[in-house]
C-alpha cells in the first residue's frame, strides 16, 4: 500500500531555521497547516515544535488543533463562509475578513458565545484574490470598529496564490501606510501587518522587509525549504521532510510501443510513440497509487533515471529501462512530492500517513 512519511527531525529543524530567522528580524510569525489536512499525529507532532499561533481554511482543522492544545491561537485564513460562523467563532480566535455583512454576523454570534473576536482586515493589493479595494479601506474599516465583541488586530494582504503577483517593497510600504492612515484617523492601534507568506521570506535576506510588516503566515517553505522566488532550496533547511512511497504490484518487460489501434485513453489523451522504439523492450513497473491520489506532475522519482509512462484512476506506470537495480514485485518506490502534491496525497483517504 502507497503512504507518504514525514521526517520528524527534519521538520523540527526547518522551524527552528524559520523561528530564528523572524526573531533576529522582530517579526511574529504562524504556521499554515492547512497542508496536513487535519490530519491528528501530524497536527500533533506541529503543535510539539512550541508554536503558538496555527492557521488553517478548514473550521474542521482548527477544531482539531483545539482538541489537542485548546490554548494555541487559531487563525482563519479565508473569507468566512456566512453558513459556518458559529462553528468559526467557536473554534477560531482570530478570522480574515473582507465583507461587512460577514464581520456583523460574527459580532452578533461572537455576543452569542461571550467572546471577543480577533479579525484581520485584508487589502488588495493585486492578485485580485480576497481583500478590500484600498480605497474603500477607510470606510470600511469606520463601518466595523465599532461593532461588539470585534477586535481589529491586524491588516494583511495575499499576494501570488491566484495571478502570481509578486511582493516587493512598494506593497509592503503601501500596506504599512494603510495601517498608519487608519490609527491616525480612528486613533486606533493596529498591532499587527500581517503582509507575509513563504514567497516574502527571500525579502528578508535581501532587507527589503519595511519595519511595519511583523506579521507572517508561513506553510509551504516550513515543510519545503524552498525559496518560491527562485524555485532553489534555502541554503540550511530541509527540502525532503515528506518522502511518498508506492508499492510495485507488476514489474514485466514490455514493448516499448503499445500493440492495436491507438485512441484515446482514461484521460482523454491520445498518446504518441517514436518509430525507433519499434521491437525494443524494457521493464515497467505498476505501482499502486494512481490519479486519484495525485497528479504525475507534483512528484518525481528519487531515482532520477525512472520514467513516467502515465497513469489510471489507481495505478502509475514507470518505466525502469532494464531494471539494473533489480527491482522487484512488492519494492518501494519513493518519490519526491511538491506542495500540490503533498496536498492531494495528505487529503486522500487511500494513502497511509506515517511519521519517522
Amino acid at each position: 500500500m502507497a503512504f507518504i512519511e514525514l521526517d520528524k527531525t527534519k521538520l523540527q529543524h526547518n522551524f527552528k531555521y524559520l523561528n530564528n530567522l523572524f526573531t533576529q528580524n522582530n517579526i511574529q510569525w504562524g504556521v499554515v497547516s492547512k497542508l496536513l489536512c487535519g490530519n491528528r499525529e501530524y497536527l500533533k507532532l506541529l503543535l510539539s515544535l512550541g508554536i503558538n499561533e496555527v492557521h488553517d481554511s478548514r473550521i474542521s482543522n482548527l477544531k482539531a488543533i483545539k482538541k489537542i492544545e485548546p490554548n494555541v491561537q487559531t487563525i482563519y485564513i479565508k473569507p468566512p463562509p456566512k453558513r459556518s460562523i458559529s462553528s468559526l467563532v467557536k473554534y477560531a480566535d482570530v478570522s480574515l475578513n473582507t465583507e461587512y455583512d460577514t464581520i456583523k454576523l460574527i459580532s452578533i454570534e461572537a455576543g452569542r458565545q461571550k467572546k471577543i473576536h480577533k479579525i484581520i482586515i485584508m487589502i488588495e493589493m493585486g492578485d485580485l484574490r480576497e481583500g478590500v479595494m484600498g480605497d474603500q479601506l477607510i470606510d470600511f474599516y469606520s463601518s466595523i470598529f465599532k461593532l461588539p465583541n470585534i477586535v481589529v488586530i491586524g491588516l494583511g494582504t495575499n499576494l501570488n496564490c491566484l495571478n502570481g503577483v509578486m511582493p516587493n517593497q512598494d506593497k509592503m510600504v503601501q500596506l504599512s501606510l494603510y495601517k498608519q492612515l487608519i490609527e491616525a484617523k480612528f486613533n486606533k492601534k493596529i498591532p499587527w501587518i500581517s503582509g507575509g507568506s513563504s514567497v516574502t521570506i527571500p525579502m528578508i535576506y535581501k532587507k527589503l522587509i519595511p519595519k511595519g510588516i511583523n506579521h507572517f503566515r508561513i506553510g509551504e517553505t516550513l515543510f519545503f525549504g524552498n525559496n518560491l522566488i527562485d524555485g532553489k532550496p534555502i541554503k540550511g533547511m530541509k527540502t525532503d521532510v515528506f518522502t511518498l512511497y508506492a508499492e510495485v504490484i507488476e514489474l514485466t518487460e514490455k514493448p516499448r510501443i503499445p500493440i492495436g489501434e491507438i485512441g484515446t485513453n482514461v484521460v482523454g489523451e491520445s498518446p504518441e510513440f517514436n518509430d525507433k522504439e519499434y521491437g525494443k523492450t524494457s521493464f515497467r513497473a505498476i505501482l499502486d497509487i494512481g490519479l486519484l491520489d495525485i497528479d504525475i506532475k507534483n512528484i518525481i522519482p528519487i531515482k532520477r533515471n525512472y520514467k513516467f509512462m502515465g497513469a489510471s484512476s489507481d495505478m502509475i506506470i514507470l518505466d525502469i529501462g532494464k531494471n539494473s537495480g533489480k527491482m522487484k514485485n512488492g519494492d518501494l518506490v519513493p518519490f519526491r512530492v511538491n506542495y500540490m502534491g503533498a496536498l492531494s496525497v495528505l487529503n486522500s483517504d487511500y494513502i497511509d500517513k506515517k511519521i519517522v
